[in-house]
Parts: structure tokens; C-alpha cells; sequence
């Protein structure tokens, strides 16, 4: 398995890149529209978050955002767009990593986290997390669970829950967040694991139901509802977590100047206001921060990755 299929837990923006003209990257930048790809289809946590930023950076810096949603193959289209792109500072990435990010990507900021919901069809019979794992081992391989994608930070919390719990279920992996949504509601699947920012509206109308988040203490968006730790499970905890990368050959004067606007940006009052509304926390703090929990992040998958044997494609 190569390397940066480790990463795909990671959910985060990423990728503004400069060229080899550091002095002019440094002094100009950005002097022409910015594009932001995002490889999910339109509506789902990466494209909220990265409006957000669209907007903001347009007032900073007086630029065009474009926003590219390129949905596909577990998020590797748009990437791959970027990856191929011109490092120039004006091609930018929101996506689900993929690739090595250590090889490929210089950190910038951890820009914020969300936790998962987990949820189910109405008309399955368990009102709990500890109900669910009950039923699971009671019937092996019979519930069937979709997820944004395989390889997708989705698709690794359902892996994560299932290997803790030593259950067996179904995984069919939809090109997107919402997709995957769409398919419990509809009843073709039973359940999901997804960003609360996608569930919790059809959780609270009782199109789902939610039985547990995947932080450590429960959401400030949803303080009914218990996390998984709480309900059968401890020690679970994942979270879905947003970042700036850049490629590797970024001068750092770009680095440095993106860091400091971004951490601008995360302290204002109607940003914060709406990524909490969204169910996402503001972060913020340096490259170098982010550069650890990025080597902490790939440790930890790469050891269920190798435990479980679990397929990302």
C-alpha cells in the first residue's frame, strides 16, 4: 500500500502554491484570481468551509475566488488537478488527502475540526450506539453503511468503529458526503458515519437518527447528543480536521503570509460564527503545529490501516 493512502482520515484545505520566484511570490502575491478546488460534489463540508475562506480572502486581498468542485474517485480528480497545476500561489486544494503530504505539501495552519455523526434509517430497529453494536454482532455483515468515498475520512471513522468494537458491516462508498447521506434516508443503506454539519438537520426533522459523536466530549452544536465513547465505546475518538497545505517548493514568505492571514481571519466574529454554526471549531496557530499533528494523524492510521487490512479503493 503506498504511503499516502495513510492519510486519507485527514479532511482539510489545502494547497496554495508559489512559484520559484520567491521574492516576487512574496512582494505580489496574489495578483490575479485564485482558484479553489473542491473535489466533493457541492453543498458538503469542504465546499461550506472553503467558501468561508473564499469570501474573506476576496475582501483581504481584492481577488477573484473561484470555487471547482471536481467530485471522484475518493477525491484523487481534484487533487490530482492541483497536484498537476502550475505552483504559482493560484491553485488551491480543498479535498480529502490521498497522497504524501510529507512529500508533497508544506504545512501552513490547522484551520479547524469538526466531529462525525453517526446515524441510521429510522426503520432500523436500535435507538443507541450500544444498540447498533448489539445488533451488528448479532447479525455479522448484514448492516450496510455508506460513506463519502473509500478512502475517505468517513469511510476510516466507520473502520476505526468497527474495529473497536470488533463488528462486521457493509461499507458502499458514494461520491460525496451528501450522496451518502441521500442513501440512508432513502433506505438503501441503514447507516453512515458523516460530518454533524451534513446529519444533524435531517437527525433533528427525524428523516435519521443519530446515535453518537465521534469527539472526545460531546458538540456544542448538539450537547444531546452522547459521543461514542460515552455509549459503549471508549477511547473512540475521530475527527475530521481542516488544514492549509502548500506544495512542497513554496517560498516561505508565502507560507508565512498565508498563516498570519488565515489566523486573522479565524479570530473574526462572523467567521467564527459561522463555522460554529456549521458545527466546525476554529484552530489556528502555526505551520509547525500542524506539521506534528499531521505526523501524529499518519501513525495512527497507518497502524489500523495495517491492523485491519482494510481496502481504500
Amino acid at each position: 500500500m503506498m504511503a499516502g493512502k495513510w492519510f486519507v482520515s485527514m479532511t482539510l484545505v489545502a494547497g496554495f502554491a508559489a512559484g520559484p520566484a520567491a521574492g516576487a511570490a512574496g512582494d505580489n502575491y496574489p495578483a490575479r484570481p485564485i482558484r479553489i478546488v473542491v473535489p466533493f460534489t457541492p453543498g458538503g463540508s469542504n465546499d461550506l468551509v472553503g467558501r468561508v475562506l473564499s469570501q474573506k480572502f476576496h475582501e483581504a486581498w481584492g481577488q477573484s475566488v473561484i470555487i471547482d468542485n471536481r467530485p471522484g474517485g475518493g477525491s484523487t480528480i481534484g487533487i490530482e488537478l492541483v497536484v498537476r497545476a502550475a505552483p504559482d500561489g493560484y491553485n488551491v486544494s480543498l479535498y480529502q488527502l490521498s497522497f504524501n503530504p510529507i512529500k508533497d505539501l508544506a504545512p501552513v495552519i490547522l484551520l479547524a475540526q469538526m466531529p462525525y455523526l453517526l446515524a441510521v434509517n429510522p426503520a432500523v430497529p436500535v435507538k443507541s450506539t450500544r444498540d447498533l453494536i448489539s445488533q451488528a454482532k448479532a447479525q455479522p455483515g448484514k448492516l450496510v453503511f455508506s460513506s463519502s468515498g473509500a478512502g475517505t475520512s468517513a469511510h476510516l471513522a466507520m473502520e476505526m468503529f468497527s474495529y473497536m468494537t470488533h463488528i462486521e458491516v457493509l461499507h458502499v462508498p458514494y461520491k460525496g458526503g451528501g450522496p451518502a447521506v441521500t442513501a440512508v434516508m432513502g433506505g438503501e443503506v441503514q447507516g453512515t458515519f458523516n460530518v454533524i454539519t451534513g446529519v444533524l438537520p435531517y437527525a433533528r426533522s427525524g428523516k435519521l437518527r443519530a446515535l453518537g459523536v465521534s469527539s472526545a466530549k460531546r458538540a456544542d452544536v448538539a450537547p444531546e447528543i452522547p459521543t461514542i465513547a460515552e455509549s459503549g465505546v471508549p477511547g473512540y475518538e475521530v475527527i475530521a480536521w481542516y488544514n492549509v497545505f502548500a506544495p512542497a517548493r513554496t517560498p516561505r514568505v508565502v507560507i508565512e503570509r498565508l498563516n498570519s492571514e488565515i489566523n486573522r481571519m479565524l479570530q473574526m466574529p462572523d467567521v467564527r460564527e459561522r463555522f460554529q454554526a456549521l458545527g466546525v471549531a476554529p484552530l489556528g496557530g502555526t505551520a509547525e503545529a500542524l506539521g506534528k499533528y499531521l505526523e501524529f494523524e499518519v501513525t495512527r492510521w497507518a497502524k489500523l490501516i495495517k491492523d485491519t487490512g482494510v481496502k481504500l479503493k
